[in-house]
């Protein structure tokens, strides 16, 4: 695997190149630069590709620890409405980025930190954090650890931070839909929806990221897919967008699947596809298909969390 092809790979293999001083600067992309040009630092920083209004007035709590866990990397930030009434609870959208690694800060990239401010100016607090989960190692318990964590801190503090903790939103992206996971097994309440955003929902099979570092077992346990009949009747509806064109090994193949398997035992399921759309294809494909699929999810996200009223 070349660094060219790494670069397209961004948001799930980006830790195998990029250096720490990724999460600490914030270059401006050449205008000119086409996806196959830019640098993985650029790729990394650039913003989503749809914007909302007062995304740049959005309030932001910053470097908030999380977790017991003795590494410095693991903190978290919330993205709250400009206009927040004190008092006021708000669902909250949990970001889950791919596998890149504590030692990277994904929270501090500019594509996660676009995500925050627009899921604040449209009304929810939006919470970005740094986990563990790397494909370079054996990860994944520990990443689940921190979103366990995670979650665990947003809902104990919900009053400090103006969030509903019964209405909870979680986000993944690339790497990391294989946390949720647990969400999927246990079926908590207050997970009123799940997002995914090309990411594995199975990692059983061969040649994916986790394959080489985890055991059998492992890859079974964090593998959505296989946890869809499980009391498919409570399963929190789901968004997953897929895009046509993703780059990395099996990803597209574990979505279809479970897709498949999802309709299968009758799972609520709302699916988009791009089918020019590259992995990050939220940031890496500027076309007004990225932008329907964007505005698509966040009005997913309103309509589950009760903040859209269906017509009756």
């Amino acid at each position: 695997m070349n660094l060219r092809f790494a670069a397209l790979l961004s948001f799930s293999i980006i830790c195998l190149f990029a250096s720490q001083s990724i999460a600490q600067e914030n270059p401006k992309p050449t205008p000119t630069s086409s996806p196959t040009q830019r640098s993985i630092r650029e790729i990394v920083m650039m913003p989503v590709v749809y914007r909302v209004a007062a995304m740049d007035k959005v309030k932001v709590k910053s470097d908030l620890k999380y977790t017991d866990v003795d590494n410095p990397n693991l903190l978290m930030d919330i993205y709250s409405p400009p206009n927040l009434a004190k008092g006021e609870k708000l669902p909250a959208v949990i970001f889950i980025h791919g596998a890149a690694g504590a030692e990277y800060k994904p929270k501090n990239w500019g594509f996660y930190i676009s995500w925050g401010r627009l899921i604040g100016a449209s009304g929810f607090i939006g919470v970005n954090f740094t986990h563990r989960l790397s494909g370079q190692k054996t990860s994944l318990e520990d990443s689940a650890g921190d979103v366990a964590a995670a979650v665990n801190y947003i809902r104990t503090n919900a009053d400090s931070l103006n969030i509903n903790k019964d209405r909870v939103c979680l986000a993944a992206y690339s790497g990391g839909g294989v946390l949720l996971t647990p969400a999927i097994r246990d079926k908590p309440n207050y997970v009123r929806c799940l997002v995914s955003f090309y990411a594995y929902m199975d990692i059983s099979q061969n040649g994916n990221l986790f394959a080489a570092t985890e055991s059998a077992e492992t890859l079974r346990k964090f593998s959505p897919i296989n946890y869809l009949a499980n009391g498919s009747d409570k399963f929190a509806p789901m968004f997953i967008a897929r895009a046509g064109l993703d780059q990395i090994p099996t990803m597209n193949d574990s979505i279809d699947r479970f897709i498949r398997e999802a309709l299968a035992k009758n799972v609520a399921l709302t699916f988009a596809n791009h089918p020019n759309g590259v992995h990050g294809f939220d940031s890496q494909t500027d076309d007004e298909r990225s932008r329907e699929i964007l505005q698509s999810a966040i009005a997913f996200m309103k309509l589950h969390l009760g903040m859209t009223k269906v017509a009756k």
